[in-house]
């Protein structure tokens, strides 16, 4: 099917629901504007529905290839990738004191949810690109930036990041890769990692990996892991590429979904490498990698989402299928209520996550990294859930024709059902959000937002009756959910270890259900207050939200209360039979 990006509903909430004139007020900033981040939006709808998503469907059904020591992308794969560094959509976001566009993070969520939407497979090869060159850029010495970061910039250089070992996944302190000192500035690399996603292809000219790995009598865990640098292709001092590098790909896994990304087994057999920040402290220098690669992930859930949402909504306008009430024989599915109520339900939430998403990179885009580090996991999890729930709708919607093939509904519940598990399963993001980012500050930044919401209610409020737009249900939905967070945080703020990790999972849920409805009501005070055309749907989608979604946070509490009682009351060994 085609796909149109949703760039009406992005322009929306960049113009009402993120503070982009506080943004766009910052010196690095100062030349982005309104005309400026609309071009930007249309160009990028018109190279993804044009350029990128007619490769997602090859990409299904031919995945990439391997062939000795080369991995071959999938059909179309490397003549879209090159259209895409050639456009210079890679540099977007990037500095421009490193040759970037120097364009807000919080725009660059847009451009790359459509890229992701158009081939979620073909997407995560720019974002871990993006995340590389920025680990580089914060980490390594000033001669690996001057040799890797001016093509990793453009894209004609891709990234790749090396963690996993068959024994050290979400755990890292067991990882066995070793590094040893050559004595001239370099270490040899040996050891095996999985699962790389994009470890090899032939769509660009060469490959950066960074690349975990132990020094000899390292401390032991992750407290002894450092972080190398190690290109597929050396750089000749003058730039040209010389000899391949002495690691290669062994295998590509079979999996469920995003067949046409390449994910290798890469074995190194002394690899040349370059240390990238302090020896031992390797981990803490890929965290820079991986917060940025968690908040997109968080936008793959929801570009998936609305790829799903768009094909079932277009079936849904084909289909015919019984008579709904109230219409004339030969009326598509649209028209029957539980069809209906299932594709306003996909949509609002779809809305709520992206504006989840959105609001995570204007804080960092603001420097406010303690609202950014908050909001991080509650994006990558709510948002990829939501994803793998929307695109199980989709099918739905579809009926019999969403569980074959040829629809393509069935391809975007398999890709989507990835982004829940990589850059940190969400279960650790739940962990993370209330053991690092709630507990350790004893919930000052989370009450913080919470004072920030209470805003928003006032906000909305103001705005209840301009254009004959009722909010009342929204305001009276959002004084619930405030007092619902406020009590469930401050029972995670007192709670023993194990019940509150027991609960992570649904404290984070419950802070996801009531930050997206108020979002969306903030975007809609704020567009009615500026006679925005669009503020008119988008309360009614607030006011959906407000009854379907917030109300959910309350069954939350319930669970939270509990702690950990209902999780381990059950015996362990009669799991598997009573």
């Amino acid at each position: 099917m085609t796909f149109q990006a949703p760039v009406n509903a992005m322009q929306f909430l960049l113009r009402h629901g993120v503070d982009m004139d506080k943004i766009t007020a910052l010196p690095k900033f100062e030349d982005t504007n309104d005309e400026l981040i609309g071009d930007v939006l249309n160009g990028a709808a018109v190279f993804a529905r044009d350029v990128v998503a007619p490769t997602n469907w090859a990409g299904d059904q031919t995945p990439a290839s391997l062939d000795g020591k080369d991995v071959t992308a999938s059909p179309g794969f490397k003549d879209a990738y090159q259209s895409f560094v050639e456009s210079g959509w890679q540099s977007l976001a990037m500095s421009s004191e490193i040759g970037g566009m120097g364009l807000p993070t919080v725009v660059s969520v847009a451009t790359n949810e459509m890229i992701y939407s158009a081939n979620m497979a073909l997407g995560l090869c720019p974002m871990l690109t993006s995340s590389a060159t920025k680990a580089i850029e914060a980490h390594a010495s000033e001669a690996l930036k001057s040799v890797y970061i001016p093509k990793m910039v453009t894209g004609e250089w891709t990234g790749a990041m090396c963690l996993t070992e068959p024994q050290a996944g979400s755990d890292l302190g067991p990882v066995r890769t070793k590094a040893v000192d050559n004595g001239d500035g370099t270490y040899s690399i040996t050891g095996q990692k999985i699962y790389i996603t994009w470890g090899d292809h032939d769509c660009a000219d060469n490959i950066i990996h960074l690349v975990l790995a132990r020094l000899p009598d390292s401390p032991a865990g992750s407290r002894g892991i450092s972080l190398f640098l190690c290109p597929k292709n050396f750089v000749n001092k003058d730039g040209s590429l010389g000899e391949r590098n002495d690691f290669y790909p062994i295998g590509l896994e079979h999996k469920l979904g995003i067949h046409g990304s390449p994910t290798c087994v890469m074995e190194f057999n002394g690899a040349k490498g370059w240390l990238v920040g302090e020896i031992n402290r390797g981990l803490a220098c890929m965290f820079t990698m991986m917060n940025e690669a968690r908040l997109f992930v968080g936008v793959q859930g929801v570009a998936i989402g609305e790829r799903a949402y768009q094909a079932a909504l277009q079936y849904a306008h084909d289909r015919v299928q019984g008579t709904p009430p109230g219409e004339e024989p030969g009326a598509p599915i649209v028209h029957h209520p539980d069809v209906r109520r299932m594709l306003i339900d996909m949509k609002a939430r779809l809305m709520g996550a992206r504006a989840i998403a959105m609001a995570t990179a204007a804080a960092d885009d603001l420097g406010d990294h303690g609202r950014a580090g908050l909001l991080t996991p509650i994006t990558k999890s709510y948002g990829s859930d939501l994803g793998v729930d929307v695109a199980s709708i989709g099918v739905q919607v579809h009926g019999g024709m969403g569980y074959v093939e040829e629809t393509g509904a069935a391809q975007h519940l398999r890709d989507s059902r990835i982004a829940p598990i990589y850059e940190g399963t969400n279960g650790i993001q739940a962990m993370d959000l209330v053991g690092r980012k709630l507990r350790r500050d004893g919930g000052e930044e989370m009450r913080k937002l919470i004072a920030d919401l209470k805003d928003i209610k006032i906000l909305t409020e103001s705005a209840s009756g301009i254009g004959e737009s009722d909010l009342t249900v929204c305001v009276r939905a959002l004084d619930t959910g405030i007092v619902t967070l406020a009590t469930a945080t401050d029972i995670l703020l007192n709670a023993k270890d194990d019940d509150a990790l027991s609960v992570a999972t649904p404290y984070l849920t419950l802070c996801a259900s009531v930050l997206s409805g108020a979002l969306l009501m903030k975007s809609v005070a704020n567009g009615l207050r500026a006679g925005d055309d669009h503020a008119k749907p988008m309360a009614s989608l607030a006011r959906y939200h407000a009854l379907s979604v917030m109300p959910r946070a309350g069954a939350q509490l319930e669970f939270i209360r509990a702690g950990a009682n209902p999780v381990f009351d059950f015996p362990v060994g009669q799991l598997a039979d009573l």
